[in-house]
């Protein structure tokens, strides 16, 4: 049982005993359920945040690599997915999305156990130099033309090492910033980076498009992949504008680490989330909503590869895919930038349930008709409500947490996350044809949105009474 600590801690706060240690939670007592207004929240402008010494560096490192991921992940998708020979499916795109996000799920147990127990800092940086020589073999096989178990191997460690760096920023944050702006710089970061994926993905089908003509379909893959690689060098670099500790683990929360600890860490994030219930009922509606997304990702690819455009033309279906990504971005951005908004005008639980209901109506759109124009519409819409879903969460979590427990819990979000998209894929790719043309997969999504917001977030048990 996790008894109160006998140490006085501030009225706005409950300290709890867990393992022998005293870990601090919000609880807001005078403000538990009551709307604040922007003037409370007292949030600082965007520019302002820009502009902030310590957040401006962690921003720089966040977005450098994710406009790097975007390009990476542009070369890997033309590769495999969208080139002449090969054939583009439900499965093997389902197999694709578990291939990026399984790594993540392996060694998830230990990432927090590394985050609470290592300097962040000389982490980040061992990482992106590690992910920058990783990407030197990709591209290597994919010049060659490999397809086979080596391929599979090194894209499996580098994606596993992005997941670590992400969880890393994730957990550094709140050591940067006011508690008072920590919605609207966690909507910059996790946004602007999303944002910035997009748009590495379409300087890659750029780069892609001008060096077609010049050299074969699989050197120009490999070279935009090793444009990746000095992305990566380049987020290294970035690092050594942080201090070794500036964005953890404290000094006095730092413990030696063992192989088994990893398993016990994350055994406490569970405990830890058990205490803050709507912490993990809001963890547990972001993966619905990421699942879901992923559905209609794959729905989209299909169509576009397959069905919107001749499949014999692989790079216009490619452009299509885009595009629609592109709307998706856009969606990204306007989603995180009106969530602060939403939060002063009704407080984060509600806003969490009321973005995800009304996220439960927008694949009804493609449902109803499957055209570009609805799936552009889709893709805007659902990305939209769910980035308010996604960063009015992370807000709610990093509030709860104490440090000593911030990269535990992270590591047990990202792991929940990632195993609903690779299980979204998974029953998409069981429900959709080659062509993507299909009624119940977007069904299928919006009654699993509906059912999460009636039931998972109710008013009654979110927040808890």
């Amino acid at each position: 049982m996790h008894q109160p600590c006998p140490e006085t801690a501030p009225t706005k706060w409950r300290a709890y005993r867990v393992n022998s240690r005293c870990t601090i939670a919000e609880i807001s007592l005078s403000e538990k359920n009551k709307p604040r207004s922007a003037t409370t929240l007292n949030l600082v402008s965007l520019f302002d945040l820009l502009k902030h010494p310590r957040f401006s560096r962690l921003l720089a490192i966040r977005w450098a690599g994710q406009i790097t991921d975007g390009i990476f992940q542009s070369a890997l998708a033309s590769f495999v997915l969208f080139s002449p020979e090969r054939q583009a499916n439900a499965l093997s795109a389902a197999l694709g999305f578990a291939v990026v996000l399984l790594p993540y799920s392996i060694v998830g147990p230990f990432v927090g156990t590394i985050l609470d127990r290592i300097s962040r800092q000389r982490a980040l940086f061992a990482a992106n130099m590690l992910r920058a020589a990783n990407l030197l073999l990709v591209a290597l096989l994919i010049f060659s033309g490999s397809t086979g178990f080596e391929l599979t191997v090194v894209v499996l460690i580098a994606f596993g090492i992005n997941r670590l760096i992400l969880a890393a920023l994730s957990a550094g944050l709140p050591l940067l910033i006011e508690p008072k702006s920590l919605i609207t710089a966690n909507a910059m970061a996790v946004t602007g980076g999303s944002l910035l994926v997009v748009i590495g993905g379409g300087i890659g089908v750029g780069v892609r498009a001008l060096v077609d003509s010049l050299a074969l379909a699989n050197h120009a893959d490999a070279l935009l992949i090793l444009i990746a690689s000095g992305g990566y060098f380049a987020a290294a670099l970035l690092t050594g504008r942080l201090k070794k500790y500036e964005i953890g683990p404290q000094q006095h929360e730092k413990e030696a680490t063992s192989f088994t600890q990893g398993l016990n860490d994350m055994r406490d994030g569970f405990r830890f989330l058990a205490i803050h219930s709507d912490a993990a009922r809001g963890i547990l509606t972001t993966a619905v909503h990421r699942g879901g997304l992923t559905a209609l990702t794959l729905t989209a690819l299909l169509l576009e590869r397959n069905t919107f455009n001749d499949p014999a033309f692989p790079e216009k279906g490619l452009k299509g895919f885009g595009i629609a990504l592109s709307l998706a971005g856009v969606g990204l951005f306007l989603g995180a930038f009106i969530a602060p908004y939403g939060v002063s005008k009704v407080g984060r639980h509600r806003w969490i349930r009321y973005s995800m209901m009304v996220s439960a109506f927008c694949p009804l759109i493609l449902a109803a008709s499957q055209t570009q124009i609805t799936l552009a519409a889709t893709a805007f819409f659902t990305s939209f409500f769910g980035q308010n879903v996604k960063v009015t969460n992370d807000a709610l979590v990093q509030s709860k947490i104490d440090d000593y427990f911030r990269g535990r819990v992270f590591a047990v979000y990202d792991v929940l996350v990632n195993g609903a998209i690779v299980s979204g894929g998974l029953i998409a790719a069981l429900l959709l044809p080659t062509s993507g043309i299909s009624v119940w997969v977007p069904l299928a999504v919006s009654a699993a949105y509906f059912l999460t917001a009636m039931r998972l977030l109710r008013s009654s048990v979110f927040p808890p009474r």
